[in-house]
């Protein structure tokens, strides 16, 4: 067991040193908007009455990789299956880079591989919280310091 901040847990991951599931990415990425442990406290402080939104991540498969969509995405459903009884598959023939390219309205995570995932947020967030900083795992942009 080791303590990590945001992002040294993102560095092992890209490392391969340890692995998280996609929604543990996305959080961590929303971690990094605060750079100290009692900014976060504040933050969270501040909006806990706020209100929360349950959200239902839909998979669209791409002939590279796959992309959850959250709400608010331009190719999030209408309708999405909460249940999976519907047993909807959303699946397309282009490229994750030309789904990124070709959208304006974006709340989803990309799927390259397990270790490669890249959040894309330029939404407004609801109930005053924060968007997660949209990090590649292949990369290093960020600068929280928790």
């Amino acid at each position: 067991l080791q303590w990590s901040s945001p992002p040294e847990a993102i560095e092992r991951f890209k490392s391969q040193e340890i692995w998280f599931a996609p929604p543990q990415f996305y959080e961590l990425c929303r971690l990094c908007n605060f750079s100290s442990l009692h900014e976060l406290h504040k933050f969270s402080s501040d909006r806990a009455l706020e209100g929360c939104e349950r959200w239902m991540p839909v998979m669209l498969t791409a002939s590279d990789g796959y992309i959850q969509l959250l709400p608010g995405d331009q190719l999030y459903p209408e309708n999405p299956d909460y249940t999976g009884e519907k047993k909807i598959t959303m699946s397309t023939d282009k490229k994750v880079e030309d789904l990124v390219k070709e959208g304006s309205e974006f709340h989803r995570i990309v799927i390259k591989n397990m270790n490669n995932l890249a959040v894309y947020v330029n939404i407004q967030a609801k109930y005053k919280h924060r968007n997660p900083l949209m990090i590649n795992s292949d990369c290093s942009d960020y600068s929280s310091r928790l």
